[in-house]
């Protein structure tokens, strides 16, 4: 068993891994909500989403962004924390059940290979501007728009200490 697997319990898994660890719950008809996100820089905003996301019921799955994706999305210097330490730092929070890291830019991939009953979406989207809602649906799923409002953003947080350090 690797370090990073030890210390998280086994929560965190690879694509297959994460797909047989569904089927049993899915055995034990747990349901299964799907949060996903780059969570850089984790904060009290990342926190509320999983906690309200928890709080839909049954195991939660966290997907992370890899390294690559969080580029794209973000720009260049991001991420400030490599993918396997926020999959370790996620991990070790109560509410979450299993984390992946996925490459591609959004969830559909995932969603179609795990089928959630639920996918939560921060209060940055409405219920029909969640990229991927047209693949819930489809897997026979639904969204919810949980946390709190979008205060806190590691983009505005690091834009921020940025402009503080050079003024």
């Amino acid at each position: 068993m690797s370090h990073e697997k030890k210390l998280s319990n086994g929560k965190i898994l690879s694509r297959e891994e994460l797909q047989h660890r569904v089927a049993e719950w899915r055995g034990k008809r747990e349901a299964v909500t799907l949060a996903n996100g780059c969570f850089d820089l984790l904060h009290v905003g990342h926190i509320r989403y999983l906690h309200a996301a928890k709080k839909l019921g049954g195991k939660l799955v966290v997907a992370v962004n890899a390294d690559a994706s969080v580029r794209s999305l973000k720009g260049e210097g991001r991420p400030l924390i490599p993918a396997e330490e926020r999959a370790e730092i996620l991990a070790a929070l109560e509410d979450v059940d299993a984390v992946v890291i996925f490459p591609e830019k959004d969830v559909r991939a995932l969603i179609r290979e795990i089928r959630p009953n639920v996918q939560a979406k921060g209060t940055d989207y409405s219920a029909d501007s969640v990229p991927e809602r047209d693949v819930v649906i489809e897997c026979g799923g639904r969204v919810e728009i949980v946390g709190d409002p979008k205060d806190h953003s590691a983009t505005e947080m690091i834009r921020s200490k940025l402009q503080r350090r050079d003024s």
